[in-house]
C-alpha cells in the first residue's frame, strides 16, 4: 500500500465497499506523527480515561501492526502521550488510532509513526490498566475487529476484513 491512496483503494474495490468488507471511518480524526501513510493488521483495545492497557500493548513488538484504541470519545484527558508513542515507534508499530485525546503533540509529531486522534489535551489519564483487549469496537460509525486490516493516509482511514492489494 506504500504509494496507493485510500481514495484509489476505494475506487478499485467498489464491490468490497458495497458488501461491507471494506469500510471508511467517518472523518473525525486529526493527523499526528511523521508517518502520514500507514497500514497493518489491527489490534483492538477498549478503555475509558485509562492508558494502562495501551502502554502494555505498545511495550510489545509491533511487527507492523496498528493499535486501534476506543477511548469512548472522551475529550476530558489524554490517553496517549509522547513516551508510549516513542516506544511504539521503536518497537515497530505502524500506527495508532485513538478515539480520544493525546498529549505531547510536538514529541509525537517528531516520531516516525502514524497517529490519529480526536484532539489533544494536557491532562493525563489514569494508569489502572482497566479495559478490554482484542474486542470488536465501534468507532466513527464503523465496526473494527481485531485482526482486520487498517489503511490510513491524509484522505482518511479504511478498515478491511482482508489484506488488500491494488
Amino acid at each position: 500500500m506504500a504509494f496507493v491512496t485510500t481514495a484509489e483503494v476505494c475506487d478499485a474495490n467498489q464491490d468490497l465497499i458495497r458488501s461491507g468488507q471494506l469500510r471508511a471511518l467517518q472523518p473525525s480524526f486529526q493527523i499526528y506523527g511523521r508517518r502520514q501513510i500507514f497500514s497493518g493488521p489491527v489490534v483492538t483495545v477498549k478503555v475509558f480515561e485509562d492508558n494502562g492497557l495501551i502502554r502494555q500493548f505498545l511495550e510489545e513488538k509491533g511487527n507492523g501492526r496498528v493499535l486501534v484504541v476506543d477511548g469512548g470519545g472522551s475529550l476530558r484527558c489524554a490517553i496517549l502521550g509522547g513516551n508510549p508513542v516513542v516506544q511504539a515507534q521503536n518497537n515497530g508499530w505502524a500506527g495508532i488510532i485513538v478515539n480520544g485525546c493525546i498529549r505531547d503533540v510536538d514529541e509525537i509529531n517528531g516520531c516516525d509513526i502514524g497517529v490519529r486522534a480526536l484532539a489533544s489535551h494536557p491532562i493525563k489519564a489514569s494508569k489502572k490498566g482497566l479495559g478490554e483487549q482484542r474486542v470488536p469496537l465501534n468507532i466513527a460509525g464503523t465496526r473494527i475487529c481485531d485482526g482486520e486490516w487498517l489503511y490510513a493516509d491524509t484522505d482518511g482511514i479504511l478498515v478491511s476484513q482482508i489484506e488488500l492489494s491494488v
